[in-house]
This record gives C-alpha cells, sequence and structure tokens, in this order.
C-alpha cells in the first residue's frame, strides 16, 4: 500500500501548524518549506478545514492553524480525509466476480492487515510527530525568535 502525495503533505501541513503554533502559519511558508506549490498545498487543505483539522484566520494577518488540538488529531483522521480508496485487492471493491470472496483466506488476511493499519495510524498523533518542536522548527525554517515574539511575556 502506498498513500498518496495529499496524505503525505496534509500530515506535513499538520505537524508545521502544531510545531509553529500558537503563530498562525501561511500557506506560502510552508509551501516553501515542503518544496511544493501553494496551488497543490491549497486543495489539500480544503478537505482538512472542511473537517475541523485546520481553521483559517483570513485578514492581512492571517493564516491557517490547528483547528483542534495536535493531540486529538490522528494520522487516521488524516489519511481517512486524503486516501479515496483502502482497497489492498479486487476483492475490497463493492462490485466482485469472484467465487471465493465470502470465503477467502487472501481476503481475510487482507483484511486484518488493514485493520492493523488502521490501528497503528490511529495511535499517533499530529502532537506525537511534532514533539521534537525545536529540532522541527529549525528544518521547517521557523525561528524560535517568532515563537518567542507571539508567546506573552
Amino acid at each position: 500500500m502506498r498513500l498518496t502525495r495529499q496524505s503525505n503533505y496534509a500530515v506535513r501541513a499538520l505537524i508545521y501548524c502544531a510545531v509553529n503554533a500558537p503563530v498562525l502559519s501561511r500557506v506560502a511558508d510552508i509551501a516553501r518549506a515542503h518544496g511544493i506549490s501553494e496551488l497543490f498545498l491549497f486543495k489539500l487543505i480544503k478537505p482538512l478545514v472542511d473537517a475541523g483539522l485546520i481553521e483559517t484566520v483570513r485578514g492581512r494577518h492571517g493564516g491557517i492553524r490547528l483547528g483542534r488540538p495536535a493531540s486529538e488529531i490522528t494520522l487516521l483522521d488524516v489519511i481517512r480525509l486524503t486516501e479515496e480508496n483502502f482497497a489492498m485487492a479486487e476483492c475490497f471493491e463493492d462490485e466482485v466476480n469472484c467465487p471465493l470472496v465470502d470465503n477467502c483466506d487472501v481476503n481475510a488476511a487482507l483484511r486484518e492487515a488493514l485493520d492493523a493499519f488502521f490501528t497503528v495510524l490511529d495511535s499517533h498523533t499530529i502532537a506525537d510527530l511534532a514533539a521534537k518542536r525545536r529540532s522541527l522548527r529549525a528544518r521547517l525554517g521557523l525561528g524560535l525568535e517568532d515563537l518567542e515574539a507571539a508567546l506573552p511575556a
């Protein structure tokens, strides 16, 4: 199984917002940090906004931020939004022409693997992935002075 670029960069955008909190994140800065186009990033942010994982703040000093605490957003939340299909084999589809579909050990094994995959994704949060905040800020080109300036004195 291979996740799409949308899933990969959706997770990265959420991590960026978590690491940059409480400062608002700009789409242009996230795109630059990850070497992707702003247009691509705007397209994948929309479903995240619709699902409440990200919220937008309009205006001159606007941007995006997490829509709920990073500890409450799991990888599974993101992947379910950004992946169209989890069919690992033809027998996962609605219309199947296999006479063994209801009694197939291969189908059962693949479903078990997919369930395990979902369980692991559900056990990791954006907060877990953003835990090394200081080193991640440096890698994403975010200065500590930006964070310190945004925090109350």
